[in-house]
């Protein structure tokens, strides 16, 4: 699961995205609401953890463009604010959850486990997805090009999966990693390139343009052709 974690205190935040790495989350820190909504922007998260108070914005104005952008992921307001109002308010904004500091570390983790339950609950998986000539068959785990079948192994499939379900952003080595082979992994790897360089020659059929496009010192991004 890919975590944003929207806190101004990086004492918190860094305790917090060391607890949910150790669970085996991918947590990513933004310390003021201007950074985070930019995030949110910029990639595709599973979850939004949002301090109700912070120094350039308050949570609930977060909470409410990000609802603009993204009327599906689920929000989870953890603070210190522990008043009914203010919880009343942050739910009617959009958050989908409340947790005042200070809170135990378990309870985090089984909300954040139920509010990822109740998403794959409402979110029937696509089957089969279309990105120009490419087509991927989720569930027999195929894939096409321009109706030619593809012969690929079960970590490229993951691959070429986790990039077209992005949506078009960049991501970076570090967040492919986390989602395709797992947290312990060692981040200095090349494995990503290596991969990528396979998947290339897989499913390109034009050799002037790739599916993947390298973003140098950034990551790669998936476009449909």
């Amino acid at each position: 699961m890919q975590i944003l974690l929207i806190e101004d205190e990086k004492r918190v935040a860094d305790f917090i995205c060391r607890g949910l790495k150790a669970e085996g989350f991918f947590c990513e820190q933004a310390n003021d609401g201007a950074t985070g909504l930019a995030f949110v922007k910029q990639h595709q998260y599973d979850l939004l953890i949002i301090d109700r108070m912070l120094p350039d914005m308050d949570g609930l104005t977060i909470c409410q463009r990000v609802r603009k952008q993204n009327a599906d992921i689920p929000i989870l307001f953890l603070t210190a604010v522990d008043d009914t109002q203010e919880k009343v308010a942050g739910l009617r904004a959009g958050a989908d959850d409340y947790l005042t500091k200070p809170f135990d570390f378990e309870e985090l983790i089984a909300r954040i486990e139920a509010l990822g339950r109740r998403r794959s609950a409402h979110q029937p998986e696509q089957d089969s997805l279309q990105v120009g000539p490419l087509q991927i068959n989720v569930g027999e785990r195929s894939v096409y090009v321009a109706g030619q079948a593809v012969d690929l192994t079960s970590l490229e499939f993951d691959l070429l999966l986790y990039l077209v379900q992005t949506d078009g952003k960049v991501v970076s080595r570090e967040r492919i990693i986390n989602a395709v082979w797992g947290i312990n992994t060692d981040p200095l790897t090349n494995i990503v390139d290596v991969y990528i360089r396979r998947l290339r020659k897989k499913i390109d059929n034009d050799p002037a343009r790739s599916f993947i496009e390298t973003k140098r010192g950034v990551g790669y991004r998936f476009s449909a052709k």
